[in-house]
């Protein structure tokens, strides 16, 4: 709801239009929503001189505050089903979550958007969309996460079909583990008819407030350990002071441009398109901290050793990470116990041929 009460203040026609689709959209639930609206809408005829007045900054709050009144969002029932609207553009992402009350009315239960970040700018719109649609999972993962199906509305047709297609891109490969705990299904609704999320991701000033990281005693155990790896150690001082670069090696220098620092953490990408991970030092005792919390936690699951692997590889990276995860899964103690063993088939054996003539000859 913040995205919509923090709406700058239009200074076109064209910002105002933008506004409107998302206010008239959401009329429904606001009470004398034309008598407040109409300083607005006078603004938008066709001989009309643009000119804020206080008129118009009268009916634009209020109409903000009509809107973050209690009719407009409703309280979540779980009994009922949910639906979730996202969308996509060059700068944000934004989303909704809906659901239909005991009158057939559609309700809004929650608003999310945020702004996209440097290398998320730089995705295809194909797998902004699909960004899109991972962000509004996890913002309403406690109403989807089940088995009670629900569907997904996009402006974007071919999302139908992206979880299936058999060309998928390192970052989609990732992806799909997650959008595999969810009972979903993809429908197209062009952007005229998906005005919340629409509008949400296009807001004209969207600019970030905050950037939040879940922090956890790993993540500082992570930065403690940069300075005990001599490799990395170079890379993370290179990042905070560029002029130290000339003192790396020839092969730290190669690679410098993979990496980047947020808040003591190291990041590390393949490449533009794909998303950074937090890059773990060569400690043996805290990469098999990173692969305990991926396979023998409860919330983990033992899970086999491709999905542990893509568990670890969506939030971290080192060399050989996928040789690690082999060992430390056929290692697994619990695995071994309860997981059954490969069965091997029954080797091929050569049968007596019957004389012609006889039973079972034929």
């Amino acid at each position: 709801m913040c995205a919509i009460a923090q709406w700058p203040v239009p200074v076109s026609q064209k910002d105002l239009r933008k506004w409107l689709g998302l206010a008239n959209y959401l009329h429904k639930y606001s009470a004398n929503y034309a008598e407040m609206a109409r300083p607005l809408t006078n603004l938008l005829k066709k001989d009309a001189v643009w000119s804020w007045t206080s008129e118009a900054q009268q009916a634009f709050e209020a109409i903000k505050s009509s809107l973050q009144s209690a009719p407009i969002l409703a309280l979540p029932d779980e009994e009922r089903p949910f639906s979730v609207v996202c969308d996509a553009s060059d700068f944000a992402i934004g989303c909704a979550l809906l659901q239909v009350d005991a009158e057939g009315r559609e309700r809004v239960v929650s608003f999310q958007s945020r702004q996209l970040k440097a290398a998320e700018k730089n995705y295809p719109v194909h797998d902004k969309e699909l960004l899109a649609m991972k962000y509004a999972l996890v913002k309403f993962r406690v109403h989807l996460l089940g088995q009670k199906p629900f569907v997904i509305y996009t402006d974007h047709a071919s999302l139908r079909t992206a979880t299936s297609s058999p060309h998928l891109s390192q970052r989609m490969a990732r992806w799909l583990s997650f959008f595999a705990e969810y009972n979903f299904t993809v429908e197209y609704k062009p952007g005229k008819q998906n005005v919340v999320a629409d509008a949400l991701s296009r807001r004209p000033d969207y600019e970030l407030a905050h950037l939040a990281y879940l922090e956890s005693p790993l993540y500082e155990l992570i930065r403690e350990a940069y300075a005990a790896d001599d490799d990395l150690a170079g890379i993370v001082e290179a990042l905070s002071a560029p002029n130290k670069a000339v003192e790396l090696t020839a092969r730290q220098r190669s690679r410098l441009h993979r990496y980047s620092a947020v808040e003591g953490l190291l990041y590390y990408q393949v490449d533009g398109g794909d998303e950074p991970r937090i890059v773990v030092p060569n400690d043996e005792d805290l990469r098999h901290r990173v692969l305990y919390e991926a396979h023998d936690t409860p919330l983990s699951g033992h899970l086999g050793r491709e999905k542990t692997y893509t568990s670890v590889a969506r939030n971290f990276w080192w060399a050989h990470m996928y040789k690690w995860v082999r060992k430390y899964v056929q290692k697994c103690e619990m695995c071994q116990r309860v997981k059954p063993a490969p069965s091997a088939s029954a080797p091929l054996i050569s049968l007596p041929v019957p004389v012609p003539g006889t039973a079972g000859a034929l």
